[in-house]
Formats: C-alpha cells, sequence, structure tokens
C-alpha cells in the first residue's frame, strides 16, 4: 500500500490498541466479581462505540493508510512504532471492538471460577487482537501476532473443558510454529530492504527464488491460523474445549489473521510467487471446502459441527483471496467478516444449549426449539445465514467468491474443474446446518423432555440481537461495506500484478 502520510497522523488508533490494557491494569483492583463483569462489560462496549468514529472519519477513495501514527522505537535496530488502517484492516478492526463486549456477555454466567483472571484475558485480547491489524513495522506486527497467544492458550488451558491442556498445548505449538517461519520471513525482508516498515517492503522487485522461500514461509505461517487444510487439526479440539468466548473469538477473529496476513503480506510482497503458487493454494481451498462440509455432515456433537464447518467457510475466504481479481478478493473480505458474526454467534448458541442441557450432543438437544421458541428462531437466521441463504450476509460474500473464481477460470480454463469440485460445497453447507437445524428446532418422534427449559433472557438477546442485525445489514444492503474495500482492493490487486502473469498453470497441483 502507499506509504503513510505524517499529515494524517492520528492518535486514534493508539487509543483503541491500548486502552484495553490499562482497562485490565484497573480490573487488577477489582476484588468483587459482579463488579468485575460490569467493568469489562462497560469498557469494552465504551472502546465499541469509540471504534466507530473510525468508520464515519474514514475517506473511501484512497487507498493510503489512515489514522496513522509514527514514532521511532528501537532506532538502532530500526524497529519503529508504526500504524495505520486501510480498507481492508478497517472493517477487521471493528469486527474486533464489537464482538468483544458480546463475549463478554455470553460468558456472565458460564466463567464462575477465577472471573478476575477471565476478564483480564479478554482485555489483553483485545489490544492484541486491534494491534495485528494496524501494525505498519513488522517487528511490531510480530509483537501483537504472538502478544495474542498467550492469553488465547490460557483461556483454553483454565477454563476450557475435560481435555483443555491437550487442546491448549496443540494450539500454542502449531501457532508457534508457524510464528517461527513469520519471523524467518520477517528477517529475511529486513535484510533485503534494510527496514522493518511494511509499506516499505510492498511493490519492490525482489529475486523470484526469494519470493518463493519468503512466500512458503509466509503460507505456511498463515495457513496454520486459517486454518488451511491440512494444518487445521488443532482447531476442533480448541473450539470444543474452549469456553463459549474463546470459541467466539477463535472463529470471529483469530482466524481472520491468518487470511489477512496473506492479502496484508503474501500478495504485495511476493507477487510472483503468489502467481506461481496459485493453483495450489486454490485446490487445497477447494479440498477445505470438501472436507469441512463432509466433516461437519457427520458430526453429533454441536460445537465440532460448527468447527468444521469454519474449516469449509475460511476455504471459500482463501478461494477468494488467491483468484486475484476484485470480485474474488472483495468477496473473500466479505465472507472472513460474515464468518465472524455468524459462526460466533452460532457458537453463542451451542453456549445457550450448553449452559441449560450441559451437554452439546445434538440427539440430546433435539426438539429444544418446542420449548424456546425465541432461541430457535434466532437459531434458524444464524443456520440460514451460515448456508449462504439469499438475503443474509453470507449470501453476497460466496456470490463474489463464486464470481471470482469462474471469473478466473474463464482466463485460466484448467480453474474450471476446480469451480466445478466447489459447487458441492455450497450443498453440503446446506445438508449440515438444516440437518441441525431441524434437530434442535423440531427434533423427532421422541425428542427428550425440555419442558422444564427457560427461554433466552434479556441478557441472551441483547448478546445475539446486534449479530442478527448484521446478518440483515450485509445481506440486505452490503454497498457500504464493500464501498470502503474499492480502492485498497484495487491498489493491493496492482501491487500483486505487477509481474508479467503466469498462465501456464496446471490443472491439478
Amino acid at each position: 500500500m502507499t506509504a503513510p502520510s505524517p499529515a494524517e497522523s492520528s492518535h486514534l488508533l493508539s487509543v483503541l490498541i491500548f486502552s484495553p490494557l490499562l482497562l485490565a491494569a484497573f480490573a487488577t483492583f477489582i476484588q468483587n466479581e459482579r463488579t468485575l463483569r460490569w467493568w469489562t462489560l462497560f469498557s469494552t462496549s465504551g472502546l465499541a462505540l469509540f471504534s466507530l468514529q473510525l468508520w464515519w472519519e474514514f475517506d473511501p477513495t484512497t487507498a493510503r493508510f489512515q489514522f496513522t501514527e509514527f514514532a521511532h522505537w528501537i532506532p538502532w535496530l530500526g524497529i519503529d512504532y508504526s500504524i495505520g488502517i486501510d480498507g481492508i484492516s478497517l472493517l477487521l478492526v471493528l469486527l474486533t471492538t464489537l464482538i468483544m463486549p458480546l463475549c463478554v456477555l455470553a460468558s456472565w454466567r458460564y466463567i464462575q471460577t477465577r472471573v478476575k483472571e477471565f476478564m483480564i484475558c479478554l482485555l489483553i485480547m483485545e489490544t492484541a487482537m486491534v494491534g495485528v491489524f494496524c501494525a505498519l513495522d513488522f517487528i511490531l506486527f510480530f509483537v501483537f501476532w504472538e502478544a495474542m497467544l498467550i492469553p488465547m492458550a490460557l483461556l483454553i488451558g483454565v477454563w476450557g473443558g475435560p481435555r483443555k491442556i491437550y487442546a491448549a498445548l496443540k494450539f500454542f505449538i502449531y501457532t508457534m510454529f508457524g510464528s517461527m517461519l513469520l519471523l524467518v520471513a520477517i528477517i529475511a525482508l529486513r535484510l533485503q530492504v534494510g527496514s522493518f516498515s511494511i509499506p516499505d517492503m510492498m511493490g519492490r522487485d525482489y529475486p523470484h527464488s526469494f519470493q518463493c522461500w519468503v512466500f512458503l514461509a509466509f503460507f505456511i505461517s498463515f495457513a496454520i491460523k486459517v486454518p488451511m487444510f491440512p494444518f487445521h487439526t488443532w482447531l476442533p479440539a480448541a473450539h470444543v474445549e474452549a469456553p463459549t468466548a474463546g470459541s467466539v473469538l477463535l472463529a470471529s477473529i483469530l482466524l481472520k489473521m491468518g487470511a489477512y496476513g496473506f492479502l496484508r503480506f503474501s500478495l504485495p510482497i511476493t507477487p510472483y510467487a503468489t502467481q506461481l503458487f496459485t493453483p495450489y493454494v486454490l485446490w487445497l481451498s477447494v479440498i477445505a471446502i470438501l472436507y469441512g462440509g463432509l466433516t461437519a455432515l457427520a458430526q453429533t456433537d454441536l460445537k465440532k459441527l460448527v468447527a468444521y464447518s469454519s474449516v469449509a467457510h475460511m476455504g471459500f475466504a482463501t478461494l477468494g483471496i488467491f483468484a486475484l481479481n476484485q470480485w474474488g478478493i472483495e468477496g473473500a473480505l466479505l465472507v472472513m467478516i460474515n464468518h465472524g458474526i455468524t459462526t460466533g454467534a452460532l457458537f453463542i448458541v451451542v453456549g445457550i444449549i450448553y449452559e441449560r442441557l450441559h451437554t452439546r450432543d445434538l440427539a440430546e438437544a433435539s426438539g429444544i426449539g418446542k420449548a424456546m421458541p425465541i432461541f430457535a428462531l434466532f437459531a434458524g437466521v444464524f443456520a440460514l445465514s451460515s448456508l449462504a441463504f439469499p438475503g443474509t450476509n453470507s449470501f453476497i460474500g460466496e456470490f463474489l467468491v463464486m464470481s471470482g473464481g469462474f471469473k478466473l477460470s474463464t482466463e485460466n480454463p484448467a480453474f474450471i474443474v476446480a469451480m466445478i469440485c466447489v459447487v458441492p460445497g455450497v450443498v453440503l453447507a446446506a445438508a449440515y446446518m438444516l440437518r441441525m437445524l431441524q434437530k434442535v428446532a423440531y427434533g423427532g418422534t421422541r425428542n427428550p423432555d425440555h419442558s422444564q427449559l427457560k427461554d433466552l433472557g434479556l441478557r441472551e438477546i441483547l448478546t445475539l440481537a446486534p449479530l442478527l442485525l448484521f446478518v440483515f445489514w450485509i445481506g440486505l444492503h452490503p454497498e457500504p461495506f464493500t464501498r470502503v474495500l474499492d480502492a485498497s482492493v484495487k491498489h493491493l490487486l496492482d501491487q500483486a500484478q505487477q509481474v508479467h502473469p503466469i498462465t501456464s498453470y496446471a490443472i491439478l497441483p
């Protein structure tokens, strides 16, 4: 992207990044658990409202980084404090801030032990996640990237289910391995450029062999985070064992960091290698869509079902990114945002079931909608959104990704087979989501007795209502969201296509 302008300097992002840390420090002095919950809810809600200023002041007509801030951090190493956002990172920052108060509400009764430590972990996570999407210095990015790892592992390992230690260690080891490769790529780029500035690294004519090695390091690191097939095996365990808020953060924010890495680094820094490896990444995306759908269809644990659906949905995101055209990348970004909204909501729905039944087994939850009609309404809308029903938010994202993919196949006929293979993935999404909805809402002729269950309370309705609003807002009027992406995506494509296009693709990798 274009280098940030000093004239555009602002402290908005610094306040947004570091306020959660300050609020977490204040939380350490609060002893009453009820007060802690309210403190964290008001803190995250206030930051969410404050972050809306970015939306109102953002200029969608330029690809320049906005709300920039720059200061020398470690001058003798060339490391700077440099932050800013463009259209690509704006929506991800807002998604992060808006999802945090919902995580607090979803944990209101679920978390009964070590409440203070849990709330502090959430606030630290917010600093790290927002920082990742705002950093314009590679070392600063890496610090935030790693800072997110420890509190997330703690959320799983301390407040998780019976196999929480196993899940936390698996998550930590996988992501740490990816981080090591990312650090190697960062150092290699620093030796080439002489700076850790991310904008300075973009648009340069690196040797092709160098690009290939850097791309592979990027790819493994980001593919683990997405996660792409076959790097996905940590995800189901992490989701199943994590508390509801942990599953929401994993699905809504953390998985997006990998896809964001492809957009922010792989495409503009290694354009030749990106085009060279595109066939392989596209086929891995297709496999992820089919594998995720088939595996989700076989699940009886509701959390595992939603977790494997994430593998399929993020397959659509990487498919759109590596279609390398406007429709595909904008669709991928919308898939990322919509997946954060819809899958986050589905994990909250599963958490509500677990709080009442103390099980996530689909058979035990059969017919629960008859006793909880308001719950069934919310669950039904989010299930339809997950299968990309027209009029819901997920439809426009997957439609653009498919359009971008078929546009690519007209330019490179070798990809026609891959796009044809994607179609059953769409059908599978409908199969596993409608199966879940039918079981939960209506069940069969011999359902467990749910007559004593209470329907959603005010807290639970307030948790799900904002997500329901976005399901229909993006689904029926996506133009405000695509408008902020246009200029940044066009500029990204200019950087990704600055080399002579590679046309000799193989049909199979």
